[in-house]
């Protein structure tokens, strides 16, 4: 998967992630946008580094979800203090 690919992914995944994330976010879409496309980054090549995955596969989409969720919560945790 290469890394433009990823960064769309990311997009979508963003959106998908702050909608499974329970609560009211007040970030914007650019926010969510980055956080989708960190999230997906750390989840498509750690994935494939651990072995989890390959390429193309759907596991990687959830994983890219998850990731960005995890972000998301770490983010909103940060900006309350």
């Amino acid at each position: 998967m290469g890394i433009i690919s990823t960064i769309l992914i990311g997009l979508i995944v963003g959106l998908i992630a702050r909608m499974v994330k329970p609560g009211n976010d007040p970030m914007g879409l650019i926010m969510t946008a980055l956080l989708g496309i960190g999230g997906s980054m750390i989840a498509t090549y750690g994935g494939q580094a651990l072995g989890l995955y390959h390429a193309g596969q759907g596991a990687g989409f959830i994983g890219s979800v998850v990731g960005a969720v995890v972000l998301l919560v770490a983010v909103g945790m940060l900006r309350k203090r």
